[in-house]
């Protein structure tokens, strides 16, 4: 008989006729109750994905950074012993309680492994965390294909937010804040940037994501000398605004002269890859030429946008006259963009334009 074993305030619940617990579990508990002994099997003889290791210092930074408001969902877990739950009240409710789980029990994580992980990592440099909890689902353990099937379950309708969601909701990214800033006070982008989304449907009446916007505003203010967070967000407005004056298109859109989807089919001046475009060259000229920028973007008249106009944006912009965002892609659009204002290419940009001319002279 088991006489030593784990206590955690628990409660009992039953799906598919089986009872489950959800526990809360110390974070400094975690990391000695889920070993990973699995990693050198094959994935036939494992319950879970292996453990990818890039991804936790990132997971990690986020717990240490956000001390007071961090927040990690639950991690389900299977537990291949007898256990006992005792009800706190059984003469009033019987599924809030107690659940005793032997120290000889052995876990293995379905869900939440790359969460344990970057916890573990977060306890050496905030080791006062060890006392927050973590809620945790256990299933009881029907063996390993019971675990392999539960794993398959718990991922098969997971569906990752969009980008543009999740930059909508994020209010510890700086640009994030900016670019949203922007899009409500701007008459350009009122209205005319999807939110939700990271892609237009053809009949979409948006002109822009708000993905492709963030994209291209983080790269127009690299590097640039920090200031208040009321002066980022006027000079991302005043900048793009100052753009829109130069797209004929996009002001018909507002006006609501000519249709957004019209213009996306038309024209690639709306999409991801020329915004991030314009947003690189945008940093050039805040940085190189802070008092005549506004003027320098009127070279944007000069450049033929139509999708029609393939000697230009085929092999550069598009391919097989679909829009590319490879950034080798991004890079030759960019260079179109910087000619256009008479800014000069960097040495890369130099290489690759060089390549992509070799190439087109390749084909005559």
């Amino acid at each position: 008989m088991e006489t030593f074993s784990y206590v955690f305030p628990a409660i009992r619940g039953v799906q598919a006729k089986r009872e489950y617990f959800v526990a809360m579990c110390p974070l400094g508990l975690l990391p000695k109750l889920f070993l990973f002994d699995e990693e050198e099997l094959a994935p036939e003889h494992r319950a879970q994905r292996r453990l990818n290791k890039a991804r936790i210092p990132e997971m990690s930074r986020y717990v240490v950074e956000n001390p007071e408001s961090y927040a990690f969902s639950a991690i389900t877990a299977s537990v291949d012993a007898e256990v006992s739950f005792v009800p706190t009240d059984p003469s009033t409710h019987d599924s809030v309680g107690v659940l005793h789980v032997p120290m000889s029990a052995r876990f293995v994580i379905n869900d939440g492994q790359h969460r344990r992980a970057a916890i573990e990592r977060a306890l050496e440099s905030r080791p006062e965390l060890e006392v927050e909890t973590i809620a945790v689902v256990f299933y009881l353990d029907r063996g390993l294909e019971r675990c392999q099937q539960l794993f398959a379950d718990l991922n098969r309708y997971a569906v990752r937010p969009t980008r543009s969601l999740s930059l909508l909701y994020d209010h510890r990214d700086d640009h994030a804040q900016r670019m949203k800033a922007a899009v409500v006070r701007s008459k350009l982008f009122r209205d005319l940037v999807e939110m939700e989304k990271s892609s237009l449907s053809m009949r979409s009446r948006k002109l822009f994501t708000l993905s492709a916007l963030y994209n291209a505003t983080e790269a127009l203010l690299q590097d640039l000398p920090d200031r208040g967070f009321d002066d980022w967000v006027e000079l991302v407005q005043e900048f793009w605004e100052s753009v829109s004056e130069h797209m004929p298109e996009w002001q018909l859109v507002r006006k609501r002269k000519m249709n957004a989807s019209e213009v996306r089919q038309d024209f690639i001046h709306s999409h991801g890859i020329v915004l991030q475009a314009i947003g690189r060259a945008g940093n050039i000229l805040l940085r190189g030429h802070p008092a005549e920028w506004k003027e320098m973007l009127s070279g944007l008249r000069e450049i033929d946008w139509s999708r029609g106009n393939a000697r230009q944006w085929e092999g550069r912009a598009m391919i097989g006259g679909r829009v590319s965002k490879a950034s080798n892609n991004v890079t030759l659009t960019t260079n179109v963009v910087k000619l256009a204002l008479g800014l000069d290419l960097n040495p890369e940009e130099t290489r690759v334009e060089q390549a992509h001319k070799r190439g087109e002279m390749g084909k005559d």
